[in-house]
C-alpha cells in the first residue's frame, strides 16, 4: 500500500442485537437514510438519538391561529419541530424568527430547516438568550405570535458529552451553552451546604435535599472531585442507603433526576431568565398578538402563571388561560417526555 493511501475503515458496529451507547446508534443519527429505524423507535414510545419530538404541536397551532404574512418568534428553537410547524402555517409569507443559546445544536437545526426549504429569506435564527427579546423587537418590531418551549431538548439530554442525564456517563456540565458560564461540576466544587440545600429545595422540591447535600460535602472534604455524571449519581445512591431496601432503587432514580434538574436550572440561571422574559413578553407582542408557553415543572409554571395574571390585571393582556392545557393521553403514550408538560397562553390587548 502506498504511504499516502488511506486504509478503508469499517464503521464500528454495536455488539449484540441493539445499539446501547449514544454513538453506536448510527442509524438513528441519520433519519434521512434510515427512516424505517426512526419510525420503529418512535412507534415504541422512544426518541431516536440526536432527535427531539416536539410536544403539543396541534394544541399550540390551534391557539396561535397563525396566518400567512405574520411575523413570529420561536424563543427556544431546539430541534426546530415547533418552528417548522409554525412556518408551514405561514405558507412562506411573512417572516419567522427563532433564538437559541446552544451553539452546537442551533447550527444543525439551521441546516435541517434549510433542507426543508426555509432559508435566511424567510427564517432568521439568532444565537441569543430569549430573555433578550426586547433587543430583537427594537431591531425588527413586535411579533404577531410567540412560542417558548422551556424544556431541554432530547438531543441535549441524550448526548452524554453534555452531562444532562445521570443515566449515561459523561462530564458533569449541564450548560445549555457550554462556551459560557461555569459547569455544574465547578458549581458543586464551590457551593456551601446551606446554598446547596436551598437550591435542591427551590429548583426541584427534592425531599432528601439535606441528606444529599451532606453526602456531597463529605465527598468534597475527602478531596474528591465530583466532575462526572456517574460520580454524582453514585453519591446520591450512597446518600439514600438509609431508606428501606425495597424503596431505594426508585428513590435514587427520582432524586437523581431532581438533583440534575436543580443543577441545570442553577447553572443556566433559568428562573432569572424566565422571569425577565415574562416581564418583557407583553411588550414584544403586536396588538392582539398571541403567546404560548410550555413549562415542565411546578417552579416554571408558577412563575408563568403569576406573570400572566399580573399583566392581565395591568391591562397588557386582554385574556389569559384560566387553567393549564395538558398533552393528550395518546401523546404521553407515544412520547413519555410529554407527561409533565403544561401549556399556558396570553393574548395582547388591542
Amino acid at each position: 500500500m502506498e504511504p499516502n493511501e488511506q486504509q478503508h475503515k469499517r464503521r464500528v458496529r454495536y455488539k449484540g442485537t441493539h445499539p446501547r451507547s449514544y454513538h453506536e446508534k448510527y442509524k438513528e443519527h441519520q433519519p434521512e437514510k434510515y427512516k424505517d429505524t426512526i419510525e420503529k423507535v418512535i412507534s415504541k414510545g422512544g426518541t431516536p438519538a440526536g432527535m427531539h419530538i416536539s410536544i403539543m404541536v396541534q394544541e399550540i397551532l390551534d391557539f396561535l391561529q397563525i396566518k400567512p404574512g405574520q411575523k413570529g418568534f420561536d424563543a427556544t428553537l431546539g430541534y426546530g419541530g415547533h418552528t417548522l410547524a409554525m412556518m408551514k402555517c405561514m405558507n412562506h409569507e411573512g417572516h419567522m424568527y427563532a433564538s437559541d443559546v446552544d451553539p452546537i445544536e442551533s447550527v444543525k437545526t439551521k441546516e435541517r430547516l434549510k433542507a426543508q426549504g426555509f432559508d435566511e429569506d424567510f427564517l432568521t435564527i439568532k444565537l441569543m438568550n430569549f430573555c433578550e427579546i426586547d433587543k430583537l423587537v427594537e431591531e425588527v418590531g413586535p411579533f404577531d405570535f410567540i412560542l417558548a418551549d422551556l424544556g431541554v431538548s432530547s438531543m441535549q439530554i441524550d448526548n452524554p458529552e453534555r452531562g444532562f442525564s445521570y443515566k449515561t456517563e459523561g462530564p458533569l456540565d449541564l450548560r445549555l451553552n457550554p462556551q459560557k458560564g461555569i459547569s455544574a461540576a465547578e458549581r458543586l466544587a464551590k457551593v456551601d451546604y446551606d446554598e446547596l440545600v436551598g437550591m435542591l429545595l427551590e429548583n426541584s422540591d427534592e425531599p432528601y435535599a439535606e441528606e444529599i447535600a451532606s453526602a456531597i460535602m463529605k465527598e468534597r472534604k475527602k478531596g474528591n472531585k465530583i466532575d462526572t455524571t456517574g460520580k454524582l449519581h453514585a453519591i446520591i445512591e450512597q446518600a439514600l442507603t438509609f431508606l428501606p431496601k425495597s424503596d431505594q432503587k426508585e428513590a435514587v432514580k427520582k432524586s437523581s433526576a431532581r438533583v440534575f434538574q436543580a443543577l441545570r436550572i442553577d447553572v443556566n440561571n433559568e428562573f432569572e431568565v424566565l422571569y425577565t422574559f415574562m416581564e418583557k413578553l407583553p411588550h414584544a407582542l403586536a396588538p392582539n398578538g398571541r403567546a404560548a408557553i410550555l413549562t415542565f415543572h411546578s417552579g416554571e409554571d408558577k412563575l408563568v402563571k403569576k406573570a400572566m395574571k399580573q399583566h392581565l390585571k395591568e391591562g397588557l393582556y386582554s385574556d389569559i388561560s384560566k387553567d393549564v392545557i395538558r398533552p393528550s393521553a395518546e401523546e404521553c403514550i407515544r412520547n413519555s417526555r410529554a407527561r409533565s408538560t403544561k401549556m399556558r397562553w396570553a393574548v395582547k390587548s388591542s
